[in-house]
């Protein structure tokens, strides 16, 4: 099939020049048009299921609201795991589901279950599903700055809720915009108990008397002169004045109007939250993409949108800036890992004119290049592949083996036109190009199939890191076997076209490759009585590497530099939200005064329509940094210290590294401890002492318990008796207490578009404790003080509780300094083992290093079956155990310049450089086969015999193309190597060190071992190859 595909070429030139230009304009079109992203998609199947439930108590929350929903959820087909967090008037059930399943199935499940779970649930009360967005997807933080003097907060956040968030989610691939910060305004009625009682007024004929208030309603129809018209009653009206003189009663025939009886205001809604930028308050907005959104086209989307809008804002709101742009992130990664694609190729120019000192065969080894990657780019494009850091990382790393087939033909083409020139009667050219193209062509395919099996394991990896693998693989493959393609099709076409009319064809090698074959030839010569003793000491250094591997340090990925921080602040849960904006204010201005910072945003508590159940307690500050001296630990380390003086906990990462670590443990945290039982006291006891036993740990920074703690509480305990006495049942006492203190919303009214909540509650100042006591309850039996029905305690709670899989749990999370996280777990374990747990209480450790070790496992033992598959194709294509060991002899002697390079760089055993490893392999074994084949032909085709002149004549013969193949692979990856900070050049730096190292000391080694080997070793297994008379070449 091959050898037809060589010559239907050579036929139809023009139309394989034609075609190939063709797909090239293609590829170059298509590449435009593709979507953009920092990583491939890698999202786990998870529905978050969010029920408000406004002023419940935790303990009130988990067990009316979050157990009922836990419960329907758990044993539904594909689900892995439930957690869920009861907060403040809010549960937060988070449903996760196995990788692969479809969400929109997952969600139609859910909905299922959710329908049969609303029965069970509090009246009113219903659980929505959040929307799908993606891990990623927070791709936009707009900070709305504004003047308070000119504005006021409530009319910044009117204008961020009813101008810019509707704008925003018009625009294709927005998921969700939420807003915090600002003031949510309402129309409130505060009732006065005494005034009621003075005028005798219920609090339920005040509810009546306003729950159709500002509403219109239907007249129908009527005929009259032959003509129909519609009867409107519109009663619509959001003047205050009219609903101050809403009559809510009437006594002795005068009419008691709502003012006289109740204070009527514009209020601030309830707030949870709030924001601020650069020190003063403003209201922020988290833009939020759908999964298959184009992250960089949706930014620039906008911000077309955010320009538009600000040519006519409010007096007083200024032009909102960008706090967090994760598109700055992706183009900085795209353009660094394009940059080393471009100056790989650079590098790949300059080997080969080295080497074929001939600028013809270098173009034509070149053209390899852009048709090998807009053909990739096409593929790309079917299989629904983006572009980012890691399909562009295939090929960035693929770039210098793109050229190998087609050097290795253009190379073999040249030196026999060499040939057939000195000949008396030389044949046509056509035929010579034709001959010497399939004379390399099966050691091509079997080097090529070789690679794109070794690359299997990485199909095969589970969860994140095979979402985060699997298109660099793709990427890989794809681009070698296209360029396995070119070297069979446009390869020989344009050897024909540009070698035969050459007018140094006849000239002998460049002065580089002669002086290296004169090289070569002295160093076989020496190597052939030394053989036994040559391969004794090879084998040491193997013996020696595989030693050292297990001393190394291991981690999951490397740590990504994304040019901005997030920083947690935490005090104690119970802290009010105007203590937490003092204390997020304070931190705010001490990073404004670190050198590279140069702006900072807050969020503080929860927005209203966030999944994420934070306490007011909780502050996250979002740090944008400009390039300097200093590295990002140092950066780190000094806003560490800034932030020090500060009475609360402070832990500092990185916003895409902090969702990937909530993607893997559910904490954003490297490393999360997760300890589950039923008491929530014995947790918290069993959390602090670990706490304690974990400080000592070297290398833990940013050690935490998870802040389920004891708040204050006000607690009304009904008295049954006095509740009977009075004649009201316990049940209209405490719906009575509900309306009143957590506030009701009574209806709503309209501005124009826009909606506003009409609610009905106490003042604040009859909300506290005395307050309370002397608060009106109404009995069949008259009013009487609320302390005449029920006991006022002063009392405390827990602030949220965690569940995980129908258990309470809570957690203690670290992360690291950079150091080995495989000592640091080691450490936190044999802590754990010394710790005992009461009955039914067990911990659970979980974080990265779980999918690190998971994945080494996995890649071990597939890496195994993977030798085991190369071994079978080889020994098929030689029939001789003997070769096909010879040419896997590469594969340890790669690991020894792998393992040398690993430890002079200092980078970690990690799943990247594991990745190396495997890339490695596939073209380790390259040179092998390109060596012992060609040994094999000259004794087959060109009338050798097997002897130390053989093998020195077939060694020189494919020295260039080897040494041409293994430098040009390995200085390709330079620009990678020499980067290894730059974002998105950082997950592909280990791989780029893995493979460098491997190949110089393969190449190296094999180039004096693999003779050798066959000297000693192979003139059995010829002699029985050459019994066979094939007239196939090797």
């Amino acid at each position: 099939m091959f050898d037809f595909i060589i010559n239907a070429s050579l036929k139809q030139r023009l139309f394989v020049l034609g075609v190939a230009l063709l797909l090239i304009i293609y590829g170059a079109l298509t590449v435009r048009k593709m979507p953009v992203d920092v990583f491939p998609d890698l999202n786990k199947p998870m529905v978050t299921l969010m029920t408000e439930a406004s002023g419940m108590a935790p303990e009130e929350v988990e067990q009316l609201i979050t157990f009922p929903v836990e419960a329907a959820m758990n044993g539904m087909p594909g689900v892995t795991r439930v957690r869920s967090v009861s907060g403040i008037g809010l549960s937060v059930v988070y449903v996760e589901f196995a990788w692969g399943t479809e969400i929109y199935r997952n969600r139609q499940q859910i909905a299922e279950r959710l329908n049969l779970v609303r029965e069970q649930l509090p009246q009113g009360i219903v659980p929505q599903m959040g929307p799908i967005s993606s891990i990623m997807g927070e791709i936009l933080l707009i900070a709305l700055p504004a003047d308070p003097d000119k504005v006021s907060p409530m009319q910044v956040r009117e204008y961020a809720d009813w101008v810019i968030r509707p704008r925003l989610l018009t625009i294709p691939g927005v998921a969700q915009v939420i807003a915090i910060g600002g003031q949510v305004k309402q129309y409130r009625i505060e009732p006065d108990p005494a005034r009621l009682q003075a005028v005798d007024v219920t609090l339920s004929e005040l509810e009546a008397a306003l729950k159709n208030f500002g509403g219109n309603t239907a007249g129908g129809f009527v005929d009259a002169g032959g003509r129909e018209y519609l009867i409107r009653n519109i009663g619509r009206s959001s003047r205050l004045e009219d609903l101050q003189n809403q009559s809510v009663a009437t006594r002795k025939g005068q009419a008691i109007l709502l003012r006289q009886v109740a204070s009527v205001t514009f209020a601030p809604a309830i707030k949870r939250g709030d924001g601020s930028f650069k020190g003063k308050p403003a209201v922020i907005l988290s833009v939020q993409k759908q999964p298959t959104a184009d992250s960089v086209a949706l930014t620039r989307a906008v911000e077309k949108a955010l320009a538009e809008m600000g040519k006519s804002l409010p007096p007083g709101v200024e032009i909102p800036q960008f706090l967090f742009k994760q598109a700055n992130f992706i183009e900085a990664s795209v353009g660094n890992v394009e940059e080393a694609l471009r100056d790989g190729a650079i590098m790949v120019a300059i080997i080969l004119f080295l080497f074929l000192a001939n600028l013809r065969t270098t173009f034509i080894s070149l053209t390899a290049i852009p048709v090998s990657l807009l053909l990739s780019v096409l593929v790309f494009h079917d299989f629904g592949l983006s572009i980012n850091t890691m399909t562009l990382g295939g090929l960035a790393i693929a770039i210098g083996e793109l050229v190998d087939d087609a050097v290795i033909g253009v190379e073999n083409v040249l030196r026999r036109l060499r040939r057939n020139r000195s000949l008396p009667d030389p044949k046509p050219a056509l035929e010579v190009i034709a001959a010497a193209s399939k004379e390399v062509r099966s050691g091509v395919v079997y080097a090529t199939l070789i690679v794109v099996l070794v690359f299997i394991p990485l199909f095969a990896l589970p969860g994140i890191e095979g979402r985060l693998f699997t298109p660099l693989g793709v990427a890989y493959i794809v681009s070698i076997l296209t360029s396995m393609v070119v070297a069979m099709t446009v390869t020989p076409v344009l050897c024909y076209y540009l070698l035969p009319n050459m007018k140094h064809i006849a000239h002998g090698d460049s002065a580089l490759v002669s002086r290296l074959k004169t090289w070569d030839e002295r160093l076989l010569n020496w190597s052939f009585d030394r053989g036994r003793l040559l391969l004794a000491g090879a084998a040491i250094s193997v013996a020696i590497t595989l030693a050292a591997i297990p001393f190394f340090p291991k981690s999951f990925l490397q740590p990504f530099n994304e040019g901005t921080l997030t920083v947690s602040v935490l005090l104690n849960p119970g802290t009010s939200l105007a203590e937490s904006n003092r204390i997020g204010t304070q931190a705010e201005n001490l990073l404004l005064t670190v050198p590279e910072v140069t702006e900072v945003g807050r969020r503080t508590g929860r927005a209203e329509l966030d999944e994420h159940a934070e306490g007011v307690h909780s502050s996250e500050i979002e740090v944008d940094l400009k390039a300097s001296d200093r590295d990002r630990e140092a950066i780190i380390a000094d806003i560490r210290q800034r932030l020090s003086g500060l009475p609360a906990v402070v832990s500092v990462g990185q916003p895409i590294s902090h969702r990937l670590d909530h993607l893997l443990s559910g904490v954003r945290a490297q490393i999360a401890l997760k300890i589950f039982g039923d008491d929530l006291d014995t947790l918290r006891g069993l959390a602090g002492d670990l706490r304690e036993r974990l400080a000592r740990t070297p290398g833990i920074t940013d050690l935490q318990i998870e802040k389920q703690v004891l708040i204050p509480q006000y607690k009304i305990r009904v008295d049954y008796d006095a509740a009977a006495r009075y004649g009201i049942t316990s049940g209209e006492l405490l719906q009575r207490l509900e309306q009143l203190l957590a506030g009701e919303r009574v209806g709503q009214v309209l501005e124009g578009n826009r909606r506003f909540d009409l609610t009905l509650r106490l003042p604040e100042e009859v909300r506290g404790e005395r307050g309370l006591e002397n608060l009106l309850i109404e009995t069949p039996t008259g009013r009487v003080p609320l302390s005449s029905l029920a006991t006022i305690e002063d009392g405390d709670g827990p602030n949220q509780i965690g569940r995980e899989n129908t258990r309470r749990r809570i957690v203690i999370s670290a992360n690291t300094d950079g150091s080995d996280m495989s000592r640091i777990i080691a450490a936190i374990r044999s802590e754990i083992d010394r710790t005992s747990m009461p009955e039914g209480y067990f911990p659970l450790l979980e974080g990265q290093f779980q999918a690190q070790e998971a994945a080494a496992r996995l890649i071990a033992v597939l890496a195994l079956v993977s030798l085991a598959m190369i071994y079978l194709v080889l020994y098929s294509r030689y029939r001789s155990a003997v070769l096909t060991a010879i040419i896997m002899g590469n594969v340890p002697l790669a690991l020894v310049g792998s393992v040398v390079a690993l430890w002079i760089s200092g980078q970690p055993l990690s799943v990247a450089a594991l990745v190396g490893f495997i890339t490695l392999t596939g073209i380790a074994t390259r040179n092998g086969i390109l060596k012992i084949s060609h040994y094999i032909n000259l004794c087959a085709f060109e009338d050798e015999v097997f002897g130390r002149k053989m093998i020195v004549r077939g060694s020189l013969e494919r020295l260039t193309p080897v040494l041409m193949t293994a430098l040009v692979a390995a200085f390709a990856l330079t620009p990678l190597l020499l980067a290894a900070d730059a974002a998105g050049k950082e997950i592909l730096h280990p791989v780029a060190v893995v493979i460098f190292g491997g190949l110089i000391s393969s190449t190296l080694l094999d180039t004096l071992l693999t003779p050798v080997m066959f000297w000693l070793f192979g003139e059995k297994p010829l002699q029985r190859l050459l019994a066979e008379k094939t007239k196939e070449s090797f």
